[in-house]
């Protein structure tokens, strides 16, 4: 009888050790956890845009002869007036000096012939001569008045032929390659400039939008200037600029319109051809619920993020996404501000599952 009831005992105690009548609750998940936000949000339209010089020009000459100066070095910035070139000036100031000696001549011939013409216009009234004889001499006076607007323009003209000797810049602006040297001859009907310039700020950005946001982009651009931000293909900040012009025709083959902004570009981030991407503030949501866009999850009916409730754990809320915007997105739905929910850990989650909120990862 002792043994038996020893065994007895033995086997209610294992018993109770295999079939516990109470199950150890599961451990919390480690989630990273953020806040529902109350926030403007601009919206945005992204485009690839390349950027083009306000102004280039090619820098020809306007008379021929041989280079004595070069007045500046190549990748030089420019002002306009500024000389580069210097043609040798000796042929047209020997040609200026020529046009106003004749000019003096044919000056001083005139006076004869008006002094003549005021004799013989005194004698014609006292019929001391025929009066044809003062006529012809009024002729005389005529021609030689148009010989001296001819030496005139003479004048005029061998000044500018010297002045062109000495070539400028038409504009501020950075110079390129040089395309001549020094001592070699040029000619006016050279195809080929003697150098180019760019002008680097400001600068133009070019790109286009769908044609669809063309309504929305115009409604607000007369409300005041779009603004307009340039980033490198690496995501880089390149500057901001002002939307100024929306093209007057939309391309029917891509359904596009075009754009340009103007970028300041004083410290030259934006370079004459370079592709950017253009981002557009079109307008501003205001008030508008906004989650980091880690938070949203997609699920066989949409949209949905974690919510952490007041006890710990974590219930599925199905979310509207209407927009996303630098790492944000704007939802709608049954969440609040100031709500918690969950943005890294969702995938080991379940309703009613006991959350426990870690820190942050730090960015690799």
């Amino acid at each position: 009888m002792i043994v038996v009831a020893g065994l007895a005992v033995w086997r209610f105690a294992a018993g109770a050790a295999v079939n516990p009548t109470h199950k150890p609750s599961a451990p919390a998940v480690p989630v990273v956890a953020g806040v529902a936000k109350m926030q403007d949000v601009p919206t945005v339209l992204e485009a690839l845009g390349a950027a083009k010089s306000i102004d280039t020009v090619s820098v020809m000459p306007r008379v021929s002869g041989p280079i004595v100066k070069i007045l500046f070095k190549p990748g030089d910035d420019v002002k306009k007036g500024q000389a580069l070139f210097e043609i040798d000036p000796r042929p047209y100031q020997a040609a200026l000096d020529q046009a106003q000696a004749q000019l003096a001549h044919d000056q001083a011939v005139l006076s004869e012939a008006r002094v003549d013409l005021a004799r013989y216009q005194r004698l014609a009234k006292t019929n001391a001569i025929p009066k044809q004889q003062a006529a012809d001499q009024a002729f005389v006076v005529q021609q030689d008045e148009g010989t001296v607007k001819v030496d005139k323009a003479n004048v005029e003209t061998a000044k500018l032929n010297l002045s062109f000797c000495r070539i400028t810049s038409p504009i501020d602006g950075r110079t390129g390659a040089l395309q001549t040297d020094l001592g070699n001859i040029v000619q006016p009907t050279s195809t080929t400039p003697l150098v180019t310039i760019t002008q680097l700020h400001p600068i133009y950005v070019s790109f286009s939008i769908p044609a669809k946001s063309l309504d929305a982009v115009r409604q607000n651009q007369a409300t005041a200037p779009r603004t307009a931000e340039a980033r490198s293909q690496a995501g880089q900040p390149l500057g901001t600029g002002t939307l100024t012009l929306i093209d007057n025709e939309v391309n029917s083959a891509t359904d596009t319109v075009d754009l340009q902004a103007t970028f300041p570009n004083q410290n030259l981030a934006l370079w004459p051809g370079e592709f950017v991407t253009v981002r557009l503030k079109v307008t501003t949501r205001k008030n508008v619920i906004t989650v980091p866009q880690t938070a949203i999850q997609q699920g066989p009916n949409g949209s949905y993020v974690y919510v952490i409730a007041h006890n710990g754990t974590a219930h599925r809320v199905p979310v509207k996404v209407t927009e996303r915007e630098d790492n944000i997105a704007v939802i709608s739905g049954n969440v609040k501000a100031g709500t918690q929910i969950v943005t890294d850990g969702q995938y080991r989650l379940a309703d009613n599952v006991k959350v426990r909120i870690a820190p942050a990862k730090n960015p690799s």
